[in-house]
């Protein structure tokens, strides 16, 4: 499968609790990070070699679009929080990208947050697309250096599954390693010919 730039990717991470003090009425929200930056992560494994990806620090900026960013159940389906209305916020740190949504506005959104506060629903995912990255051969690493577009972030109830969900950074590394495997054999072909060049010319 071709790499396309505006392929979206899907990426699991924890979902954390913000749980209410004992004297204050209950908050439903909850917080964890989108992605963390500088900070590699193997994508998969294959033959016996970890295929890395890693975030930039700056590979969301005031570029970025994440304007209408939603909190959503596996991706699709009801809207529980949303950047727009403010029951949604987006901040960067130092550590990475923030996310804390307020599950308090609908029924449907206060059982979300039930089931993530019971621990039934533990991890969530989010959904962006690349622009610019780039691909370290030696150290089999993908390095996402601008991320274009935020979709949403999502609570799962299954993790990130290598073979769907990260197939877009899959088809990346792929045809890099497909890529480098070319230039090799061009590399060994033109020794060869400059070898047989210099044979028959003793």
């Amino acid at each position: 499968m071709p790499y396309l730039p505006e392929q979206r990717e899907y990426r699991s991470i924890p979902l954390e609790r913000m749980l209410p003090q004992e004297s204050e009425e209950k908050t439903y929200r909850v917080s964890g990070y989108a992605t963390t930056f500088d900070d590699p992560y193997t994508l998969f494994s294959y033959d016996g070699v970890d295929y890395k990806e890693v975030i930039d620090r700056n590979a969301i900026d005031e570029l970025t679009t994440m304007d209408d960013v939603i909190f959503q159940y596996d991706h699709g389906g009801m809207v529980f929080a949303r950047k727009k209305n403010g029951t949604l916020q987006l901040s960067i740190d130092e550590h990475g990208l923030k996310v804390e949504a307020d599950l308090s506005k609908t029924p449907d959104a206060r059982n979300m947050f039930e089931n993530i506060d019971s621990g039934m629903v533990s991890e969530m995912s989010w959904a962006f697309t690349v622009d610019k990255n780039s691909y370290d051969e030696d150290t089999h690493t993908r390095t996402i250096k601008h991320i274009k577009r935020i979709f949403d972030v999502s609570a799962v109830s299954i993790p990130a599954n290598p073979n769907t969900d990260i197939a877009a950074a899959r088809a990346y590394i792929d045809g890099e390693i497909e890529k480098a495997a070319k230039e090799f054999l061009s590399r060994e072909a033109q020794k060869r010919k400059i070898k047989l060049l210099v044979e028959t010319r003793r």
